[in-house]
């Protein structure tokens, strides 16, 4: 039978999968000598046992003589004192082997017994150190393994401070502690759960309880959002414990070895005098900094520096390393590396390479690529940030300020007076987008982190949460209802697109900064990297931000979207409602100028690089007014409202996402086609005979069928005679075209995979409506992540391999490139490195893809042959 107990002394060299992260730490700590208190672990792999069978044979003899190995370490008995000898009493903590703080369950004080606090009492000489030990038992006991609600044990301490006439947990005196402990045992006795008074007994409970928390809700939802896999099961750490509540001389605190807001080397922390761990997680008492340390203990504050040091050069990373002084000894209770910032990852990540303790390479693969979109925005000053009124689905980092407007109109007129505005609404139409554009920021009560909102903000560059399910928008009445708060149009809101968290009022911004470290770091990833990176760009402000950040080209330019401008929306309204060919004509005609001057601006700011201009995409029903808004004006007297919405209703589908767009809309009405690549190949040719150098590339979407592209390719062909040929590619998006890649690719110069359309229909979802059930469908462990966030491998991404791999077959010079939203997603990213010729994100994500990249050209590397 393996082992699943290990003292720290026989745990050096076994593996954090094994061990837990804590439970790893503390035997690295003890083999360097540091000063820890005895422990031992039971494994990982009992938890997934005990999760599994419901028990684990064997265990609790295993766990007996840790026990005694224990009791031999520190002269003590485990639950009884002997002699002046107090007790032996012992914290049980959970340890997963990813980080996952504060996420389950801690029992502190375990052993204690009514016998047990007179022995405490008469070693301490502190009988109200003694009696407040059992009761803080007694509480963590009652609400982790007994399952009692916490707010009664606080509700009962509230009740005993107002009939003893004092304010603090300090003013109570021993007997009020005892009479305390005596409630908490009469309530616990009378649910029917009493308190177990055999030490052995509390040990079996809380251990079994902390494999439990392995599965509570604020744990698993936590492995959602950071894709922990929901298998690895947490180790336990049962440890002597030592006490920081003994006096003015005792205390326990928090220490990080670099500012992990900022990357700033040196000692950071707080502490707190005369108090338990969980005084300073639960926010009871203020801790102060540890830099007070130097002013009244100086030998301690010398002593943390020297350990930061030591742990910093041994484990080669930032660490945060939780500590208790009992009677004026230092002992170190935990040691992981430290959560930091984006900012304070990067420059963490460069100075230790330029301090020699890491490499270049290991500097390179410590950042997370999916953080970097922040770096270079604004934040909410979480020191001045007030609890937020709602949250939702962090689609567009950085943070804005602005007044809450429910319309188009109200965004408009906000900006007309020079004030910022947030647009609300219940979800965002193509039609929003002058909003959009003028806005601040986005906040939406429906859709995903692939829905029309979330993709758009990310293009503008836009701050935007998405899928706030708690928001109620009435954009009609101009107000929208949060957690019972309403919200008046102009009144401030704050939002933070890095965290989902939304703010009632005006919170302090921090500003970005670190642009040199970044470029740094990228300088060293670069020559790792394979894979080209190009920006998904609709606009020549887009275009330049995405080359200043390192795009190589333009990946996807979305026509549609110059489209909805104030000044072309009524000639595509005119082509929509034209009856004659000279009526289409003409709206055609205008068009063409309008695309001719914006494929122009944008080829000139990416001059030398290529540019992927995706040919119209969507349904023509959405370049017109809800048909809600028609009716309403057709029945006010609107003649050309009324002929509008006769149209909207002749151009209204059940299933837009499946309708007629795409191929299907350019190939039956060719008279788009052929305005908006003429309009493309008219831009080229006046810039090149400028002296500039176009490179334009031409995309079909969404075609299913080998002879839709032919029909294509023979409309370009007329053109190319005229002007000279151009790259002419098509996106793969729909599962039919993966599965004829072998027949399309002889049509074509390249692919570009549409992930967002090829997941949707590949999973038969709508990325607008899926934020319903896909939470829970991750939550419950039926997808392990969501597929519209990260691309799918093992469906999605097996249609796209065999496409690539079957294209390039039939088509040996054919290109392959990703234009997705996945392209700017790091885990995605790495998937298609070594498969595709480039990915393309949007601008901001360029830093995510260009770091992704060489990430995964680095681990290749490092791979053994």
């Amino acid at each position: 039978m393996a082992k699943r107990v290990y003292l720290l002394s026989e745990a050096r060299g076994l593996s954090r999968d094994l061990l837990g992260g804590k439970g790893h730490g503390l035997a690295e700590m003890a083999a360097a000598g540091l000063p820890v208190p005895p422990a031992f672990i039971v494994t990982t792999e009992a938890c997934r046992q005990y999760l599994k069978a419901g028990e684990v044979p064997g265990l609790w003899g295993e766990v007996r003589a840790g026990m005694a190995a224990l009791e031999g370490l520190t002269g003590k008995r485990f639950g009884r004192g002997e002699g002046k000898a107090p007790p032996l009493l012992v914290s049980v903590r959970s340890g997963a082997p990813v980080s996952m703080p504060g996420m389950m369950d801690t029992v502190l004080n375990l052993g204690l017994t009514l016998e047990g606090v007179e022995a405490l009492a008469r070693a301490t000489g502190n009988p109200r150190f003694a009696w407040d030990s059992l009761r803080r038992l007694l509480a963590m006991y009652g609400e982790v393994v007994l399952g009692e609600g916490p707010e009664v044990f606080e509700g009962m301490l509230s009740a005993l401070k107002a009939e003893r006439g004092v304010g603090t947990d300090a003013a109570l005196g021993p007997e009020d502690l005892e009479e305390l402990a005596y409630r908490y045992l009469r309530h616990l006795e009378a649910r029917g759960t009493p308190f177990p008074l055999d030490p052995w007994a509390q040990l079996q409970g809380a251990i079994e309880a902390v494999f439990r928390s392995w599965q509570n809700p604020r744990a698993r939802t936590y492995r959602r959002i950071y894709g922990i896999p929901e298998d690895l099961g947490t180790a336990v750490v049962v440890q002597a414990m030592v006490f920081g509540n003994l006096g003015e001389d005792s205390g326990t605190g928090v220490g990080f070895t670099r500012n992990p807001a900022t990357g700033e080397k040196g000692l950071y922390g707080e502490y707190l005098r005369n108090a338990q761990g969980e005084d300073v997680v639960a926010g009871v008492r203020t801790p102060e900094p540890l830099e007070r340390l130097k002013g009244y203990a100086p030998g301690l504050y010398e002593e943390l520096l020297q350990v930061a040091e030591r742990l910093e050069r041994h484990f080669r990373d930032m660490q945060d390393f939780e500590f208790t002084v009992e009677r004026g000894r230092l002992f170190l209770l935990q040691t992981r590396a430290g959560k930091r910032t984006a900012q304070a990852a990067v420059r963490i990540a460069v100075e230790m390479a330029e301090e020699g303790l890491i490499s270049r390479e290991e500097a390179v693969m410590r950042v997370e690529a999916n953080a970097l979109p922040g770096l270079l925005r604004p934040s909410v000053d979480r020191d001045q940030a007030p609890r937020p009124l709602l949250k939702g689905l962090p689609a567009s980092p950085g943070a804005a300020v602005g007044h809450a407007a429910f319309t188009n109109e109200a965004v408009e007129r906000f900006h007309a007076q020079g004030l910022p505005a947030v647009l609300v609404r219940p979800e965002t139409t193509p039609e929003d987008i002058t909003g959009m554009y003028l806005a601040k920021g986005i906040l939406t009560a429906r859709g995903g982190l692939t829905s029309h909102a979330a993709v758009v903000a990310r293009g503008l560059g836009v701050p935007a949460v998405v899928g706030a399910e708690a928001l109620r928008v009435f954009p009609g009445e101009g107000r929208a209802l949060a957690e019972g708060v309403e919200i008046r149009e102009g009144d401030l809101l704050t939002l933070d697109g890095g965290t989902g968290e939304v703010y009632l009022g005006a919170v302090p911004l921090v500003e970005a900064g670190g642009e040199a470290l970044l470029e740094k770091l990228l300088s060293w990833a670069e020559p790792h990297r394979r894979l080209g990176v190009r920006a998904n760009a609709d606009t020549p402000e887009d275009a330049q931000r995405a080359r200043a950040f390192g795009a190589e080209g333009i990946g996807l330019c979305r026509t549609e979207h110059m489209f909805f401008r104030e000044d072309r929306l009524p000639w595509v309204r005119r082509l929509i409602l034209a009856e004659t060919p000279e009526e289409e004509a003409l709206a055609l005609e205008r068009l063409f100028h309008f695309q001719k001057e914006d494929f122009k601006e944008i080829l000139r700011a990416m001059d030398g690089l290529p540019v992927t201009v995706r040919l119209l995409d969507p349904p023509l029903h959405e370049f017109l007014p809800p048909l809600e808004a028609l009716a309403r004006r057709a029945e006010e007297g609107d003649e050309e409202a009324g002929r509008l919405l006769r149209r909207a209703e002749a151009l209204k589908e059940a299933n837009p996402m499946l309708g007629f767009r795409g191929a299907r809309l350019l190939l039956l009405r060719p008279g788009v086609f052929r305005m908006q690549l003429r309009a493309l190949l008219e831009a080229a040719r006046e810039l090149k005979e400028a002296g500039h150098d176009p490179r334009p590339e031409v995309m079909v979407p969404l075609v299913a069928d080998p002879k839709e592209v032919e029909r294509a390719r023979a409309l370009a062909e007329e053109l190319f005679r005229e002007y000279g040929p151009i790259p002419f590619g098509t996106m793969v998006e729909t599962p039919r075209a993966a599965l004829l890649a072998a027949e399309i690719a002889p049509l074509v110069d390249f692919f570009s995979f549409g992930t967002n359309d090829l997941t949707q229909m590949a999973f038969g979802l709508s990325r607008d409506d899926a934020g319903k059930f896909l939470p829970r469908y991750v939550e419950e462990g039926l997808f392990p992540f969501d597929p519209t966030e990260r691309l799918d491998e093992k469906g999605v991404g097996r249609l796209l391999r065999m496409a690539a791999e079957e294209g390039r077959k039939a088509n040996p010079r054919l290109k392959l490139g990703l234009c997705g939203e996945h392209g700017g997603e790091a885990g995605s990213v790495r998937f298609v490195a070594d498969l595709l010729d480039y990915t393309s994100a949007s601008p901001f994500r360029v830093l995510t893809a260009r770091l992704a990249a060489a990430q995964a050209g680095l681990s290749r590397a490092l791979k053994p042959a």
